[in-house]
């Protein structure tokens, strides 16, 4: 049976509802085309459409500006928007949208407008949790419009934070309803796609590897102080140990965090359906190899144990309970990266790295630098930096999306 839509309005969080459903929809944004390229509405059964405002009133044709964007959807668009699927109208701050699905409601359309538009999608997160270990919870906090993932561990009043995004409301939130104390916050590695919140969270010993405690480029150091982290360092939480293990390839410092044979928080290596790139910080051609041998070492842990990344590429990996997470031994099987890590050898695997490169992204070089404390971005500028998917993957995860 159909889904029936009564609502004039969706916020950020009712469509992330209707993406874990995959229920079908389309999608009518009508920013620039531009601003669509960066960034767009993706998911299991979801279908974007992009139709310049402006270009809609002039193709409408109509002095009335409602009449010329319902004359061009039935003149540009009917085929692109049949009647079978609800449509989302988007725009840039949820203002034009309201107009936009006013005119195709009177089309007979069941139309939302995406409340606050793309940037309250862009700035929207989502915490659900995804293990309960005995005497510890651990939530994933999502920012589905970039792909980012973020934990928060909780044990007997304690808490421990990975990867924590720029937006702090989400992991003070979880603090107020734990009432627990933050006893770490760590960097799996120093983040290229997005800025930081680890140093504004709280003022709990901040952890990163000193090798990522240097702009790779730039080769300058931090600013800040923080607590350097080490292959084998234990960080405990309640009964339960979290494991450092050096991973260098994405960037010198990677690590990812062991939770005994349970969980792998895999930071920037593994994700459910890739792995991650070795050219962010300009030195592929070293750090590629060094990736392979990491990746090794990460797949050779027993099977059974659940990996949680550091990032998404779409959203067709997100499960029934809106978690990103999967079994080794599934992803041994189905991530194209690691049956071709499993089945070649290491120059042959550094040539299939090399090979699946994405577009470099240059915002990530100032992004690089936030992160390591040489530049303070605005509010505004750090909102600029950060439009668009993350890009952290190899190229063929994109495509497969």
């Amino acid at each position: 049976m159909p889904e029936v839509f009564t609502q004039n309005t969706w916020t950020a969080g009712e469509l992330f509802e209707h993406l874990q459903r995959r229920g079908e929809l389309r999608v009518l944004d009508v920013r620039n085309r531009d601003e669509f390229e960066k960034l767009r509405i993706e998911g299991p059964g979801v279908h974007a459409v992009n139709f310049p405002y402006f270009e809609m009133l002039e193709s409408g044709g109509e002095d009335d500006m409602l009449d010329a964007v319902v004359a061009c959807v039935r003149r540009e668009l009917a085929d692109q928007l049949p009647k079978s699927a609800p449509v989302l109208a988007v725009c840039a701050k949820g203002e034009t949208s309201e107009f936009v699905s006013q005119g195709l409601r009177r089309l007979g359309y069941a139309s939302m407008s995406l409340a606050g538009g793309m940037k309250a999608w862009g700035e929207h997160y989502e915490a659900r949790l995804v293990g309960d270990a005995p005497g510890l919870q651990i939530y994933q906090i999502s920012r589905p419009a970039r792909g980012c993932l973020s934990y928060f561990l909780v044990s007997e009043g304690h808490a421990i934070v990975i990867d924590p995004l720029r937006h702090v409301g989400p992991y003070l939130s979880l603090l107020h309803e734990a009432k627990c104390t933050i006893d770490a916050i760590i960097d799996t590695h120093g983040h290229a796609d997005h800025i930081s919140g680890g140093r504004a969270i709280s003022d709990a010993p901040y952890f990163l590897h000193p090798y990522d405690a240097i702009h790779p480029i730039d080769m300058v150091p931090a600013t800040f102080s923080y607590e350097p982290m080490r292959a084998g360092q234990i960080f405990r939480i309640g009964k339960h140990q979290l494991e450092v293990i050096h991973v260098p390839g994405h960037t010198l410092g990677m690590v990812a965090l062991k939770l005994g044979d349970r969980y792998l928080f895999t930071g920037d290596t593994i994700f459910i359906h890739s792995v991650s790139r070795p050219d962010l910080g300009g030195k592929a051609d070293a750090w590629a190899p060094l990736h392979a041998h990491s990746l090794r070492r990460l797949v050779g842990l027993p099977e059974e144990i659940t990996v949680l990344p550091g990032h998404f590429s779409s959203m067709d990996e997100m499960d029934d309970g809106g978690r990103f997470q999967a079994s080794l031994s599934k992803l041994k099987r189905d991530n194209e990266s690691l049956r071709v890590l499993q089945q070649e050898s290491d120059a042959g695997f550094v040539q299939y790295l090399m090979g699946s490169l994405p577009k470099f992204i240059p915002e990530y070089v100032e992004i690089k630098r936030v992160n390591c404390g040489l530049a303070s971005p605005s509010e505004e500028e750090a909102a600029t930096l950060e439009t668009g998917k993350n890009v952290c993957a190899l190229s063929q995860a994109y495509t497969a999306a």
